[in-house]
């Protein structure tokens, strides 16, 4: 089956139809996988070099002159930076690998959140000269989480001051990972030569011309003892995992190459060891054996566990094996508003298969959905399918109610596949449309926006009758707001940054919710007792009926709860949101007749009203892990600055003459950081931010909060 190439005008650069490539892979063949890393690490520059390696394109993009395949939005190639993850399909030794490039700032994990719970594999990126960094570690978090083995690439060894030694020593001291080396490199910074494979113990030299040429040859002398030490560490890594290499080790046997190479890929399908590699991207050099890796090591879906779902009819957990007889599953990961051909909602098919025009079942919406066109994407092109099968990535469109983290399933056995979770926004701005004709063309260009990215929110605040939006960051908004502008051509104006403060509970309180109207015919009547005490973070609002003997039915109890949240969303006694504590029903009354879901409602909201007066709140703000990187000169400056921001130091790295100073920052005095970390640096530092924890106020700066 050949599928049919579309060009959606968004990029001049042809797309060549695979003639007689079949659609349907063998499942062992298959690799997805995710290029993931800290922002300017090199991912999009791997993916750019890796596309035109395996015949996906022929013109090779650049970051720098806004011409990569991968990062095709506008806004991407204006500011060099990847925003949101982009898909693509190649094919390297008969074997068919499907690509995520995720964006590498930390405003947009939730692009990468997604990516890593539909992925079977990763690649992680790491910069030569830096090593691992704020970002690499929160991608590595995240990776941990949902359990994806995952190769290192570590990149730009051509750079001055990339060190191969110091990379694998942060990979294992930062990361807690166990890394081990399957090359390393020959010669450093810009005698940067190739690679010793240490798996066949075989020298690659590498001309750096895009052709990729290699040119095997004898290990350097001036190499050969590290090799044989590495190699040696290679063999003991795996010995202490592999019960194989471990005998023929201990008895002084010759090891294969095709025996080191199956050791390596069970302790990385185990997660037990991380192989790591080297090279430089942007000089062509050792992408093809960065692809030969990801072939051998990373899994197949068949080599991952069988995906577990809840059964909607039984409530029980059921397994959907990967297999194209099974019933079919899938989970929606991503949905694009795309200019061109509308809403694009992208699939990771773990079981059965699809067919263009079949009709399935939304189990988190629990209604009816009918698969539009199938298509298989290249960035922001595709190839259009007639179906897909188990373990596919695909998008499809004509999902009018389907959106990020949902079920799609067989309607005669329906699952529910675990959803995903993302953080809660930390930052908000109002926005207000320029003219009239803007009004209407702004609610619906958020609206499309909101359904894209399960981070950004947008709200109406009654009060001051103003769009409120919030997100992960500065940043993040900022280019939510250019999109808006841009793509849907809408006139905004925009407020300044706000912090999404928060409130919680002083102490443990008992309150009362008595709500009593009496007029002509029917009353009103709710009475709910309930204790109220607080969480720690991060744990949200818990709610438990503890009312014995039937003393307020329980579908008037759901109603008091209904109200206890809502007026916890309204505010507190500064009026934002309160949140951590757990409210517990523990007595009430009810009328016969006058009693009603509403008056409940009202009584739960008077309940928690009370309990605000009698345990007082304390205001929470965000506070933000900093890592702020320059030469070793300015330290001083930098600590002095963060130290007059309210920032906490928890911690100094030196290498070379390079100091990294962490620490910990509340959100509200970050805003204006990057001009004035320029300033204090002659312009030679720079930071990243990632979101740490919500922090109770100091009292000294409660007085300044309006």
């Amino acid at each position: 089956m050949t599928s049919k190439i579309v060009d959606k005008g968004l990029n001049k650069q042809p797309l060549t139809e695979r003639k007689g490539m079949p659609r349907s892979y063998p499942l062992e063949k298959i690799r997805n996988i995710g290029i993931i890393a800290h922002i300017d690490a090199g991912k999009t520059t791997v993916t750019e070099r890796i596309l035109f390696h395996t015949g996906r394109t022929y013109k090779i993009g650049q970051v720098d002159e806004g011409t990569t395949v991968m990062d095709w939005m506008d806004l991407e190639k204006q500011r060099g930076i990847t925003i949101v993850s982009a898909a693509t399909t190649c094919y390297w030794q008969d074997y068919r690998i499907n690509i995520i490039d995720t964006p590498g700032h930390v405003d947009f994990t939730a692009e990468v959140e997604r990516s890593l719970r539909v992925l079977d594999g990763g690649v992680v990126v790491f910069d030569g000269v830096m090593g691992v960094e704020a970002q690499s570690e929160t991608v590595w978090r995240q990776a941990d989480k949902y359990g994806v083995p995952r190769i290192c690439f570590i990149n730009k060894m051509d750079r001055t001051g990339a060190n191969f030694e110091r990379c694998i020593k942060m990979i294992k001291e930062r990361l807690g990972a166990r890394p081990i080396a399957i090359q390393v490199p020959i010669g450093k910074e810009d005698s940067f030569a190739g690679v010793v494979d240490l798996v066949e113990n075989k020298a690659w030299f590498m001309t750096g011309q895009k052709d990729g040429k290699m040119d095997a040859g004898d290990i350097p002398e001036t190499e050969r003892e590290r090799v044989e030490e590495y190699h040696k560490k290679l063999i003991e890594s795996l010995a202490e995992e592999d019960d194989h290499i471990m005998n023929a080790y201990i008895e002084g046997h010759d090891i294969s190459a095709e025996e080191i190479k199956t050791a390596i890929r069970k302790v990385t399908l185990s997660n037990k060891a991380i192989p790591v590699l080297c090279g430089s991207a942007l000089k062509h050099k050792g992408v093809t054996l960065l692809l030969d890796a990801v072939v051998d090591y990373l899994p197949s879906p068949l080599d991952m566990p069988p995906v577990t779902a809840i059964d909607i009819k039984t409530d029980e957990e059921v397994i959907r094996p990967v297999d194209d007889d099974a019933p079919f599953s899938a989970l929606a990961f991503k949905v694009v508003a795309d200019p061109f051909i509308g809403r694009l909602v992208y699939l990771r098919v773990y079981s059965g298969k699809i067919k263009e025009g079949a009709q399935v079942y939304n189990a988190t919406k629990q209604n009816r959905e009918r698969i539009g066109r199938l298509v298989l994407m290249n960035a922001n092109r595709y190839e259009e399918l007639a179906e897909a099968d188990a373990g596919a990535i695909v998008a499809t469109m004509g999902l009018k109610s389907t959106f990020t983290g949902d079920t799609l399933c067989n309607m005669v056995q329906p699952v529910l596949l675990e959803s995903i979770k993302f953080p809660e926004p930390v930052i908000s701005v109002a926005i207000e449309p320029k003219t009239r004709s803007d009004q209407d063309k702004m609610g619906q260009a958020l609206q499309k926006l909101a359904e894209e990215d399960p981070t950004f929110i947008v709200a109406y605040n009654n009060d001051t009758g103003q769009t409120v939006i919030s997100g992960m960051g500065e940043l993040h908004l900022d280019v939510i707001v250019s999109r808006m502008m841009s793509e849907f051509k809408v006139g905004a104006q925009v407020g300044n940054p706000r912090v999404a403060f928060k409130e919680a509970l002083r102490r443990s309180v008992k309150a009362e919710g008595k709500f009593v109207r009496q007029s002509g015919g029917h009353g009103q009547y709710g009475h709910i007792c309930v204790e109220f005490t607080p969480l720690n973070r991060n744990q949200g609002f818990i709610f438990e009926d503890k009312i014995k003997g039937g003393a307020v039915p329980r579908a008037y109890v759901s109603a008091a709860q209904s109200g206890i949240k809502e007026a916890a969303e309204t505010g507190g006694l500064k009026g934002y949101p309160v949140v951590d504590f757990k409210a517990t029903a523990f007595d009430g009354s009810y009328h016969d007749v006058d009693s009603s879901e509403m008056a409940y409602k009202m009584a739960g909201s008077l309940a928690f009203k009370d309990a605000l007066a009698k345990a007082g709140t304390v205001v929470l703000e965000p506070v933000m892990k900093i890592e702020a990187t320059g030469p070793e000169n300015f330290m001083g400056d930098i600590i002095g600055d963060l130290n007059a921001r309210r920032g906490q130091i928890q911690g100094i790295e030196t290498t070379d003459d390079t100091v990294t100073v962490k620490a910990l920052i509340p959100l509200s005095e970050t805003f204006g950081y990057a001009t004035a970390l320029r300033s204090i640096t002659q312009g030679r530092a720079n930071y990243a931010l990632e979101f740490y924890e919500y922090q109770e106020v100091p009292e000294s700066v409660m007085a300044q909060l309006k």
